[in-house]
């Protein structure tokens, strides 16, 4: 019997009407509707015709979780009066509850995906719901641009809806603008609210330190529960609190013992038992209840009794380091959008009250929306379904954002050197079938080629455990993992099992069928302590042998050799570290399957690996694998040698010495060249002095006189250290050219201009005296510095190459006495001046009352007065 009371208190009926006149007007529209509204429960069964006028039709609706899958289509059943399975179902990975009389199922976004792939006319549906747009996961992005296409070209009769309580409607409507080229599709907007709930502000306490990586303040936690303890005594109902993670939910639960409620926690790793509990709500006089969520509960679920929000304003989105092949979890601030999200769960059933922990201050800094995960996640599975599809630039789809360059060109690097698409980014024949097994292609990877190594079933159960990491609990031993989850009666344990059976049937199907027996032999055994895992694991080898392979079949970058300091160095480059404690710290090589690096670390903290030895990772890595000769310049002086080398593990290091190919040191020197400079050579006095000639010709004068700092020498190095250069083998060797010998290469000789070398820039200028002085020409302006009496009768500064020199005038003791660059001005305003210092200091020497009358001389008055 059809629960109509129900219906009828759900806001979002009265714009049921609006919404499939937009349908069958446009074929598509956007949904926008309040949480809490009824949109994921009444508008599909109203596009079904299952309640209401409107035609009979076979609905999909696509949901971000599989909690919330279920959690839907048992609401739904239950408001038909039925149980879910039959007019109403779901499918999520490894279960399906559906029927021949099944009008509206729900599903996963990458159930849907998978579909689509399957067969992109969606043959038998009438309508695509997809729910919680606004969390722009990369599932859904995809899907909806999938969905499109579909639309425009195989069934323009397919009706599509995007829906969201917190939307960018109009952003949305834009997108979907392509399936009948009439403007944006039409946005159907809800006027109800729920039940309305009231918000407050609890800030934190002074002090509390902003989240980084995984790291949360404690005190931020010890805020949240003591907000929870407040909302407790001020409101009737159970409530529902939002953190980031699950470790998080359990330091809470901790720090809630002895309040007067029961304490659940609720994530996507709870049994799916749990997680019915939770949403089943307590029998009526039952206790009060404090469900500690992540995520999960923010959309398309109601928590029965829920009256009380406490949102801690966190929640955690997926990084990847593309480089480094890492990925890892960020905690950062909710959005706007999800805040909102957050709040709606408090008004579902009746008036809510919300409480936000931070200052109501600080709200309006959050960001409208959440992150684009395609904007911040590891691109390979998406790479490879547009390569599917047909589109291996993605260019063609329509996405609200386009994927990062640096992001799509790595996952196709991964994607090519797994032999899932060829040269030109088309998915092959091995791509296609790695798509099937709804794996990330690096997991298709690990099952197909682990198979045949190890059997079906073994290869299936590891990847199993990668596909969702164990709990920490299980240590970080993949293989003792492993061993662990066979053990295992807890819900992780249950959850793998249905996984790797699922597993081992979609890599018998890809595979045609044929399974191999030799497989399911070894399934059960046990290994004792890992030391050396074999090279070549076969279908008899232990668990740590098998996980190994499999686990360096899936993320070869990240076998890693330990250091001799400690540590590992990946394959892909990065450093890598294990807990303390670690049984695995004696280990030479490991494959790592876990491993997340934030901005302020160094190396890369491994959570779980197997061992493997040098052979396995040959193998798992041979496509990263090179041999050739290494010449570089480091640590000031050339190094020559032929390596062997896995990425950036060094296997094997021979020193070449002077037999190392001569362009490749040439090439190393010139580096040492250009990072240390010209001072490499050997640097007479006679050739810096020609050095600083030319340096000044070429500022003054310009061409053709030479550049001759570091860098354009450098760049010349062709025309004036050869053949010396090409001689050279190390640091020594350069210290023996002489540069000014080979600086003298760059004059300009084919012009004659090199002739005028010491007209244009004299190494010396001869003076009134007679003298012959040197000039200095390494600064601003060349310099000459001559004794004061050595100028007398001079009324004109000396010039070279038009440049008047910097007149340095020296005291008899050759000490500075004056610098000037205009003498004429000299003699008539600062020579009395200096006169009267030094003329009682040097009395022997000529003082004249008028220099510029006076004859000029190197000599002493004395002296003068006997020559003349």
């Amino acid at each position: 019997m059809i629960r109509n009371d129900a219906l009828d208190r759900l806001p979002v009926r009265h714009a049921v009407p609006e919404l499939l006149a937009a349908l069958d007007r446009r074929g598509a529209a956007v949904l926008s509707a309040p949480p809490g509204t009824g949109k994921t429960t009444l508008v599909p069964l109203a596009l079904a015709g299952l309640i209401g006028e409107g035609p009979r039709r076979r609905v999909l609706v696509a949901e971000p979780r599989r909690m919330a899958v279920r959690a839907a289509a048992r609401r739904m059943a239950w408001l038909l009066g039925e149980e879910a399975g039959g007019t109403v179902g779901f499918s999520v990975r490894g279960e399906r509850r559906t029927g021949p009389s099944t009008r509206v199922e729900v599903v996963t976004t990458g159930i849907l995906l998978q579909r689509l792939q399957r067969d992109p006319e969606l043959a038998g549906v009438d309508v695509v719901l997809l729910d919680e747009c606004h969390e722009r996961h990369l599932d859904a992005d995809t899907a909806m641009a999938f969905l499109v296409d579909v639309r425009a070209t195989l069934r323009p009769e397919l009706k599509l809806i995007a829906a969201s309580a917190t939307s960018d409607a109009a952003a949305w409507a834009d997108l979907l603008t392509v399936l009948d080229g009439g403007g944006p599709a039409p946005v159907v907007r809800s006027s109800g609210e729920g039940h309305g709930c009231r918000i407050f502000f609890e800030a934190p306490p002074p002090g509390v330190r902003p989240a980084h990586g995984t790291w949360v303040d404690p005190a931020l936690l010890r805020h949240v529960a003591a907000t929870v303890r407040l909302a407790l005594e001020r409101h009737e109902g159970d409530v529902l609190c939002f953190l980031p993670g699950t470790g998080e939910i359990a330091r809470t639960a901790g720090m809630l013992a002895g309040v007067d409620a029961e304490v659940l926690q609720l994530h996507g790793r709870a049994p799916a038992a749990v997680q019915d509990a939770v949403l089943r709500g307590t029998e009526p006089g039952g206790p009060r209840r404090v469900v500690l969520a992540t995520s999960v509960a923010e959309s398309s679920l109601t928590v029965p009794g829920v009256r009380i929000v406490v949102d801690s304003g966190l929640a955690r989105e997926p990084r990847t380091d593309h480089a480094r092949g890492l990925g890892s979890l960020a905690t950062v601030t909710v959005s706007e959008a999800t805040a909102t999200q957050r709040a709606g769960r408090a008004g579902r059933e009746a008036f809510g009250f919300v409480y936000r922990c931070w200052a109501e201050a600080s709200d309006g800094g959050r960001p409208r929306f959440p992150s684009p995960e395609i904007k911040v996640a590891d691109l390979a599975d998406f790479a490879l379904r547009a390569a599917c599809w047909g589109d291996p630039t993605a260019e063609g789809l329509a996405l609200l954002d386009a994927p990062p360059t640096g992001a799509i060109t790595a996952a196709r690097s991964v994607l090519g050197s797994i032999g899932a698409v060829d040269e030109a980014g088309r998915a092959t024949d091995r791509g296609v079938r790695m798509s099937r097994l709804g794996l990330h292609p690096r997991l298709g990877r690990a099952l197909l080629d682990g198979a045949p190594e190890v059997g079906v079933r073994r290869a299936a159960e590891v990847v199993a455990l990668l596909s969702e990491e164990p709990p920490r609990d299980y240590g970080d031993d993949l293989a003792a993992a492993w061993r662990a989850a066979r053990r295992g009666a807890d819900g992780y344990g249950a959850r793998w099992k249905a996984e790797a059976r699922r597993l081992e049937r979609s890599a018998a199907e890809v595979a045609g069928g044929a399974s191999e027996a030799s497989g399911a032999s070894g399934a059960s055994g046990a290994s004792a302590r890992p030391g050396a895992a074999g090279g070549s694991a076969g279908p008899a080898a232990g668990d740590d042998a098998v996980a190994g392979l499999v686990t360096a079949l899936a993320f070869p970058e990240r076998v890693a050799r330990a250091r001799e300091q400690g540590g590992y160095l990946m394959v892909s480059g990065s450093g890598a570290r294990l807990g303390e404690g670690s049984g695995l710290r004696a280990t030479p090589w490991l494959a790592v399957a876990v491993a997340d690096r934030t901005a302020r670390d160094a190396t890369a903290r491994v959570r779980l690996a197997a061992v493997v030895d040098e052979d396995m990772a040959r193998r798992a890595a041979g496509h990263l694998r090179s041999t050739g000769e290494e010449v570089r310049w480091e640590d000031g002086d050339v190094v020559a040698r032929s390596v062997d080398r896995l990425g950036a593990v060094e296997l094997t290091v021979r020193p070449l010495g002077a037999k190392a190919d001569p362009a490749l040191l040439r090439e190393a020197l010139l580096d040492g060249l250009r990072r240390e400079g010209s001072g490499l050579l050997r640097w007479s006095r006679e050739a810096g002095e020609l050095r600083a000639r030319l340096a000044f010709l070429h500022r003054e004068v310009g061409e053709p006189w030479p550049d001759v700092a570091d860098e354009a020498l450098v760049e010349r190095a062709d025309e004036w250290l050869e053949p010396e250069l090409s001689r050279a083998a190390r640091r020594a060797d350069l210290g023996r050219i002489d540069a000014g010998e080979a600086l003298r290469r760059l004059l300009p000789w084919a012009s004659g201009e090199a002739g005028r070398l010491g007209e244009l820039a004299p190494e010396r200028i001869e003076v009134p005296s007679g003298s012959r002085i040197r000039v200095e020409y390494g600064g601003e302006r060349p310099v000459l510095a001559v004794k004061l009496q050595e100028m007398f009768g001079l009324a004109e500064t000396p010039r070279v190459a038009g440049v008047p020199v910097l007149v340095h005038l020296l005291s008899p003791a050759g000490r500075p006495a004056a610098v000037t660059a205009d003498l004429a001005s000299f003699w008539r305003d600062g020579y009395r001046s200096v006169r009267a210092e030094l003329r009682g200091r040097y009395p022997k020497h000529p003082w004249p009352e008028d220099p510029s009358a006076a004859e000029a001389t190197r000599f002493t008055s004395a002296r003068l007065r006997r020559e003349g």
